[in-house]
C-alpha cells in the first residue's frame, strides 16, 4: 500500500486532477487514486450546513443509501471530530463510545467500509466544510506504517480534489478574497520573518493554541495548504511585508 517513493505516479495522478472538466473525472481520479493505493475505499464528500453531500468516491451505492436513510451524517464520529479538527484525523482516535456509534461502525464495517480510516476535513471559502477519506480493513500495525507513508501526499490530493469540486459546484459564484485581521496579519508577519510559534506567540502576549487558531484562519482565507504557503501567498500578495 502506498505512494511512497512513487512521485512520479503522484504528479500524474495531480495532473490529471488539475484538467477534470466534471465530477465524472473526479470520480475516475478517486477509483484510480484507490486502485494505486491498494486500499479499500476512498471517499471526497462536501457535507452542507442542511446536511447535503456532493462529491465522489467509492462506496457502495448501497452503504451511501443506507447512510442517507438512517441519517448517520449526525450520528458519524468522523463527520463530528473532522468538525472539531483541523488536522487529519485517524478513526482510532475518536470517540466511539456511545452506544449509536458503535452500532453505526459495525453496519459500516459490515458494508465493507473498512476496520480502519484516516480522514482529511477541508475548510474552504465562506464555511465551505469538506472531507477526503481514506479507509482499509487490515490491522492497525499494516493502517500506521501506510498513513505515515502518505500522510503529506493524501493532504495534497484532498486540497486539489476540493479545488476542483469548488470550481464544477453548480451554481457557485465565485468568493471575493476575504480580508486578514490585524491579528491575523500580526501572526503570519511574525513567522515569516523567522519566529518560532512560541517566539511569535509570546511576542503576540497570546497562547500557542489561540495563535494557532490565527494562523489556521489566514491559511483557510488564502486557500493555502499549509503554514509556509501562507506565508508565501501573503507574501507574493503584498498582504504582509517583511
Amino acid at each position: 500500500m502506498g505512494f511512497a517513493g512513487n512521485t512520479p505516479r503522484l504528479d500524474a495522478l495531480i495532473e490529471g486532477l488539475e484538467s477534470a472538466k466534471g465530477l465524472e473525472d473526479l470520480q475516475s481520479a478517486i477509483e484510480e487514486l484507490r486502485d494505486q493505493l491498494g486500499i479499500d475505499h476512498i471517499v471526497y464528500h462536501w457535507v452542507s450546513s442542511n446536511g447535503d453531500q456532493y462529491g465522489c468516491g467509492t462506496y457502495s451505492q448501497e452503504w451511501v443509501q443506507r447512510y442517507l436513510d438512517k441519517g448517520y451524517l449526525r450520528i458519524d464520529p468522523v463527520i463530528q471530530g473532522c468538525y472539531q479538527n483541523f488536522h487529519p484525523v485517524d478513526w482510532k482516535r475518536l470517540d466511539w463510545s456511545s452506544k449509536a456509534a458503535r452500532a453505526f461502525l459495525k453496519d459500516a464495517i459490515a458494508f465493507g467500509v473498512g476496520n480502519q480510516g484516516f480522514s482529511i476535513p477541508i475548510r474552504g471559502p465562506n464555511g465551505q466544510f469538506a472531507l477526503f477519506t481514506v479507509s482499509h480493513n487490515c490491522n492497525d500495525l499494516e493502517w500506521e506504517k501506510f498513513t505515515e507513508e502518505n500522510r503529506r501526499d493524501l493532504i495534497l490530493v484532498a486540497h486539489t480534489f476540493n479545488q476542483k469540486a469548488l470550481e464544477f459546484e453548480p451554481g457557485r459564484a465565485p468568493d471575493p478574497a476575504q480580508p486578514l485581521s490585524p491579528r491575523e496579519i500580526e501572526a503570519m508577519t511574525l513567522l515569516a520573518i523567522g519566529y518560532s510559534r512560541a517566539q511569535a506567540a509570546d511576542t503576540l502576549s497570546i497562547s500557542e493554541h489561540t495563535l494557532r487558531v490565527y494562523v489556521e484562519s489566514a491559511r483557510f482565507k488564502l486557500g493555502a495548504m499549509n503554514t509556509t504557503h501562507a506565508v508565501a501567498r501573503a507574501l507574493s500578495r503584498g498582504i504582509i511585508v517583511v
